[in-house]
């Protein structure tokens, strides 16, 4: 009986290791970079395993081989000051390691060669095959609790959700404006912290279409765990329509088309403005809601409903805990209303 209820915990383990979010797994790799450190951590696992079954198998052969027996007194063979089993026991080690060095520190060249550098893109010393590489530049601010996403080449920002292009080489640079955060995409490259003051560089690719899971792996404040992000890998041609659509004037491109929106983008520029930026309008104290309609997740967690965006309006502290955004309870229910329309409107890409 005793040993049932010992196997209780190792069956909850076991039942938890299968729950999960898709693509929230540095097991499985969807990009070169993920790929690369999938290989280093099969190799470091396969080489554990072979030294495990070594010892295990030296531990039963000694086991049985020396064990007490009766009437056996006298006393094995010595084998301290043995000059032969100390120079295999000191090379073996040297050799495991160097099977993990040297791989680690290849890897880490390659992952730490972001691309072309912008002052050898204006001198022109950036070698023929770099100058030909496909990339594009973002720039990942961290922010309590939520990430903005800056496109420097395409004069675009966007919040909470990233789109890169497939086959692209992404170069990422990481900041932030608070505390310390860490940027993680597990399905296509590890994690790298943003720290306030400094520039931490990395790359990667994703080469199939499809929504990649990330999340801050950094205790940032009561809000941590909910804050979450997605990397949306598209066709070039969708990206490039996606990024020059960010970056047109909010009424080229956002024009209401009932009343009630009208009413809506009223009460957003007399309430959200200062904060949320819609096209080139407003500011970037919170994300840009420039496509907020097309998005599938609310403040980097809740479902997109109407009724979880009123909740959110009203009350932010109750979901975020610590995050920045004030509460709206002194709006009326007709403004809030109208607010939801507009911000249902707001999208660049067709569908």
């Amino acid at each position: 009986m005793k040993f049932i209820w010992r196997l209780i915990p190792v069956s909850f383990i076991l039942l938890i290791t299968g729950c999960g979010v898709e693509n929230l797994s540095a097991l499985d790799p969807k990009g070169p970079v993920a790929e690369m450190q999938y290989s280093l951590i099969q190799l470091s696992l396969y080489i554990m395993i072979a030294v495990l079954v070594v010892v295990f198998a030296i531990y039963i052969f000694v086991l049985f081989k020396f064990r007490d027996k009766p009437g056996d007194t006298h006393i094995p063979k010595q084998v301290h000051g043995n000059r032969t089993l100390e120079i295999i026991w000191t090379t073996i080690p040297i050799i495991l390691l160097l099977m993990l060095a040297v791989p680690n520190v290849m890897d880490t060249f390659t992952l730490a060669d972001v691309g072309v550098g912008e002052e050898a893109e204006e001198s022109g010393e950036a070698d023929a095959e770099d100058a030909e590489r496909d990339h594009v530049r973002i720039e990942v601010t961290a922010n309590q609790f939520w990430w903005e996403f800056n496109y420097p080449d395409y004069d675009a920002t966007a919040g909470q959700e990233m789109y890169i292009p497939t086959d692209t080489r992404i170069i990422v640079e990481l900041q932030s404006s608070d505390v310390i955060h860490s940027f993680w995409v597990p399905a296509l490259a590890g994690k790298q912290d943003n720290i306030p003051g400094v520039q931490n560089d990395m790359w990667f690719e994703a080469p199939e279409e499809g929504v990649y899971q990330g999340k801050c792996t950094e205790l940032c404040g009561p809000s941590h765990w909910l804050m979450d992000f997605r990397v949306i890998a598209v066709d070039p041609e969708t990206f490039d329509t996606w990024a020059t659509n960010m970056s047109e004037p909010a009424e080229e491109l956002l024009e209401p088309e009932s009343e009630v929106a009208v009413d809506g983008r009223a009460v957003f520029e007399e309430s959200c403005i200062t904060c949320h930026a819609v096209g080139q309008d407003g500011g970037n104290i919170g994300p840009n809601l420039t496509n907020y309609s097309e998005r599938e997740v609310l403040a980097g967690f809740l479902d997109p409903t109407d009724e979880n965006l009123e909740a959110w309006i009203r009350n932010p502290q109750e979901y975020k805990p610590g995050n920045e955004m004030p509460s709206f309870d002194s709006l009326t229910d007709d403004e809030v209303t109208a607010l939801i329309e507009y911000m249902n409107t707001l999208k660049v890409l067709e569908n």
